[in-house]
C-alpha cells in the first residue's frame, strides 16, 4: 500500500496517481554522482511529472512526457479518455508517438487538450501525425485548443488554472477535489481562488533555493498553506531538493514530497 492513500475501491470515488514526480531530467539525473542520485531509496528514483486522475471508467492523464510509454505500463493502464498538457517543453509532451498503443486499443484518435502554442508545437514535433499522407501506425491525435474557459471530458469537468513559468504560459488543472499545478513560479490571486476548496493540493517545487521558473520549497508550502487543503504534495522535484526522507523529516505535517506512484483515493 502507498504511503499517504486514502484507498478504497468504490467506482464513483476520486483516484489521483502520480505517474512520475522528477524534473526535465529525472532523477537520478545521468552521469550525477550527488547522494540523491546514488541513493538506493525507492523514493528517491523519479521519472519525469505526469499525473492520472480516474473516476468510474473516465481516465485522464496530464502530461506525457519521455517516460509516458513506461508510466503506462508501470500503472497498467489500459484505457486513457484524453490527455491534458499542461506546456510544450519536452518531458511534457515527448512522449505522444506512444498513443499509438492507446489508438490501437480504443479504435479512436487520442483527445489532447491544450492551449493553442501547445498544440502548434505538437504538430511541428509530431508532423509525421499530421500530413496528407500519412505512414501506417503513426499516432492519431486529435487537438483540441482550451483557455481559462472550463470544459469537459466524457462529463467530468475540468477547470483550467492560469500561472506562469517564467515568461511561458502553463496550465494547472482543478479536476473534482484535485488541483494541480506544475512548472510554475508565479499565479496570480484569482487564478489560487481556483484552486480553493480542493482537498487535494499538488504543486511544483524544484529544489530549496529560489529559481528563475520554479517555485521553491518553501514557495510551494506558503502556497499550499494559503489554499488550506487537507493535504498537500509537492511534485517535479530536482536531485537539488536532497533525499526524499531527509527532507520529510522537515515538512508541515499535512504536506509531503510526492514520489512515484503514490495513490490518492477520496
Amino acid at each position: 500500500m502507498d504511503r499517504h492513500s486514502n484507498m478504497g475501491s468504490r467506482q464513483d470515488r476520486w483516484q489521483l496517481r502520480i505517474l512520475g514526480t522528477g524534473t526535465s531530467q529525472g532523477v537520478p539525473v545521468v552521469g550525477c554522482g550527488c547522494p540523491v542520485c546514488k541513493s538506493t531509496d525507492p523514493f528517491d528514483k523519479r521519472l519525469r511529472t505526469a499525473a492520472m486522475v480516474r473516476r468510474g471508467d473516465v481516465c485522464v492523464v496530464i502530461d506525457a512526457g519521455p517516460d509516458f510509454r513506461q508510466q503506462m505500463l508501470r500503472a497498467r493502464v489500459k484505457r486513457v479518455d484524453a490527455l491534458l498538457i499542461t506546456h510544450n517543453h519536452k518531458d511534457h509532451t515527448g512522449g505522444l508517438d506512444d498513443v499509438r498503443a492507446f489508438n490501437w486499443i480504443q479504435k479512436r484518435p487520442m483527445d489532447i487538450y491544450a492551449r493553442k502554442s501547445v498544440l502548434e508545437a505538437v504538430r511541428r514535433d509530431f508532423y509525421y501525425a499530421f500530413g496528407d499522407n500519412k505512414y501506417p501506425g503513426v499516432p492519431q491525435m486529435l487537438l483540441h485548443e482550451i483557455d481559462a474557459d472550463p470544459f469537459s471530458v466524457q462529463q467530468t469537468d475540468i477547470i483550467p488554472i492560469q500561472a506562469m513559468h517564467h515568461k511561458m504560459p502553463v496550465l494547472g488543472f482543478r479536476i473534482g477535489p484535485f488541483a494541480y499545478l506544475t512548472d510554475a513560479n508565479h499565479i496570480e490571486d484569482k487564478e489560487l481562488e481556483k484552486m480553493k476548496g480542493s482537498k487535494v493540493v499538488i504543486i511544483n517545487a524544484l529544489r530549496k533555493e529560489k529559481h528563475i521558473s520554479h517555485f521553491s520549497l518553501d514557495e510551494a508550502v506558503e502556497i499550499i498553506r494559503l489554499l488550506g487543503p487537507e493535504k498537500g504534495y509537492i511534485t517535479h522535484i530536482s536531485h537539488q531538493m536532497g533525499r526524499h526522507a531527509e527532507v520529510e523529516r522537515s515538512m508541515p505535517a499535512n504536506i509531503r514530497l510526492a514520489y512515484d506512484g503514490l495513490n490518492i483515493l477520496l
